[in-house]
């Protein structure tokens, strides 16, 4: 049997193929090793509830997930897999490597993911050759789900949202300034907080003032990371994650504009893995 799974900050995907070639779907909170400890991470992969024949079967488990790029992290995801599949041979990569597999297959190309966080890489085929590091929410991230929220509480902070969506914001949230502000330094996973958000962007697409917000959202993320690839004008780019899939419109046009061709944009990584593990 295979087990595999698609993690980000947000959501773990996770599809099980059993000896009979069918396919079973989980899901469960997402993991990060970065604001997460292994006991936490522990706690997250029990509440998928995983079948019997996961946990006491001989199996093959291939976790991808954010924050997973340092050795270090992998050995605490993969501990903590081990803690509950018993019997299971682990390998933990980064996010970036299976969305690359994910959308690329076994062909070179610039894969990006656009989710929650932002990440992005140059990928031979099998590997990834160049990973340009996103730098986290607070220092990078252009373009993903926590930047467009982070933009859209700035704007909110500073009084210059346009008055109806301050209005619309307000009543939505129910967040007063310091209660914001509390929950970004002082809580927990707070690029979660910020990307939540982000659904309220999308849903307000119609205003000026959050087409501009997305659209400088995505200049920056093509200048600052895939432009920088030596090998941008060569290859396609493909982009997987919720704020690809759902802004798919506004990042093509940008992405034009920079004279870019992006081919595969997709929501989740988790059906190429499939394929790309089952060999096809």
């Amino acid at each position: 049997m295979i087990l595999i799974a698609d993690s980000g900050s947000t959501k773990t995907d996770w599809r099980l193929m059993d000896e009979n070639q069918k396919i079973h779907q989980f899901s469960s909170e997402g993991i990060n090793p970065y604001f997460q400890d292994q006991e936490q991470i522990q706690k997250v992969i029990e509440s998928a509830h995983f079948p019997s024949s996961v946990l006491e079967s001989e199996i093959a488990v291939f976790f991808y997930g954010a924050g997973c790029k340092a050795e270090d992290k992998k050995v605490a995801v993969a501990n903590a897999l081990s803690s509950v599949i018993k019997k299971g041979r682990i390998i933990v990569e980064s996010d970036m490597l299976g969305a690359a597999r994910s959308v690329c297959g076994h062909n070179p190309g610039i894969a990006a993911i656009l989710g929650t966080g932002m990440n992005s890489c140059y990928y031979d085929g099998e590997n990834i050759v160049i990973n340009r590091t996103s730098s986290g929410f607070i220092l990078g991230d252009e373009g993903s789900g926590a930047h467009l929220g982070k933009l859209l509480v700035q704007a909110f902070l500073n009084d210059e949202l346009p008055d109806e969506l301050s209005k619309r914001f307000t009543e939505r949230f129910k967040l007063s300034k310091d209660e914001v502000i509390d929950t970004v330094y002082r809580k927990p996973l707070p690029n979660r907080f910020l990307a939540g958000f982000s659904k309220f962007i999308y849903q307000n697409l119609k205003d000026q003032f959050m087409i501009d917000l997305v659209k400088g959202a995505f200049e920056l993320f093509f200048d600052k990371h895939i432009l920088k690839y030596p090998q941008h004008k060569e290859v396609k780019l493909s982009c997987s994650g919720s704020v690809a899939f759902y802004y798919s419109n506004i990042l093509r046009s940008v992405a034009e504009d920079k004279g870019l061709n992006i081919d595969t944009i997709v929501e989740t990584p988790i059906a190429g893995l499939t394929l790309y593990h089952l060999g096809e």
